[in-house]
């Protein structure tokens, strides 16, 4: 992102902690499953991009130890200070308009950050140039447009006006330049720049508390989007988050795909 405000989904923005602590709940396992196999281990220097929350950076020092490094970078780092000591280093950076911040790296993570940067090609050839030979990349992205639906099974009322929100949501995410298709590019992405053993998966959670809150910390950020945009009116959301906050609803997010290779 070139600049913060160009985020429909900011990091300053009050619900901003409670959906890191459900995308950390939801999304958390896939990821430390991709980078245990990668053998991340005492020593690496990884660069965490666009790192959001804390949950990977802390994971990652803990296992790279006094001897690596994790530089963790963002548009707006106010979510770091509980994880910026040895062997974190947190910096402001826009992965999409700047040089990396670094090279020789063993290992690049990025979730959930490139679908909404506007230079998605730059961002993914930084990512990839600050890697050492043979340092493996791990991008994860949603894919909105494979599965639209919050709820997959449109029973009901209820149901409707949730899908019906979440189609709005998906509107204001494309206005402001995301790419609800790219997670299903990205092997062939990794591909085409070179990497080589390239291999992706897919996590799709379609009920589960986190998905919850994942879901009201989300509209209780975009409300004002939504009504200014006429996508929906204020009764309507208070509606469904009314909704949402009985449990009785399956609410599913967009799949998550995992697509890692290796540079040469």
């Amino acid at each position: 992102m070139t600049r913060a405000d160009g985020y429909l989904l900011d990091n300053q923005q009050t619900e901003a902690g409670r959906r890191f602590e459900a995308l950390a709940t939801l999304f958390d396992p896939t990821t430390f499953r991709h980078l245990e196999r990668f053998g991340v281990g005492p020593g690496w220097r990884c660069w965490e991009v666009g790192a959001g929350g804390t949950s990977v950076v802390s994971w990652l020092a803990k296992k790279v130890g006094p001897t690596g490094k994790v530089v963790a970078t963002d548009i707006d780092t106010s979510w770091a200070a509980s994880v910026a000591r040895s062997p974190v280093e947190v910096r402001v950076h826009d992965v999409g308009a700047e040089e990396p911040p670094g090279e020789g790296f063993d290992l690049v993570h990025a979730r959930l950050v490139l679908v909404h940067v506007p230079d998605r090609e730059r961002a993914l050839q930084s990512m990839i140039k600050a890697l050492r030979p043979g340092g493996r990349l791990l991008v994860e992205d949603a894919d909105p447009s494979l599965q639209p639906l919050l709820c997959p099974e449109e029973y009901g009322p209820e149901q409707q006006l949730a899908n019906r929100l979440r189609q709005g949501f998906r509107s204001l995410l494309a206005g402001r330049g995301a790419d609800l298709a790219y997670g299903r590019k990205l092997p062939r992405l990794l591909r085409d720049a070179g990497l080589r053993g390239v291999e992706a998966d897919a996590y799709f959670p379609v009920t589960s508390p986190a998905c919850e809150a994942l879901e009201s910390a989300t509209v209780r950020q975009i409300r004002d989007q939504l009504v200014t945009a006429g996508l929906a009116t204020q009764e309507e959301i208070d509606q469904h988050l009314a909704n949402v906050a009985t449990g009785s609803m399956d609410l599913a997010t967009a799949p998550m795909i995992s697509a890692w290779g290796r540079k040469n």
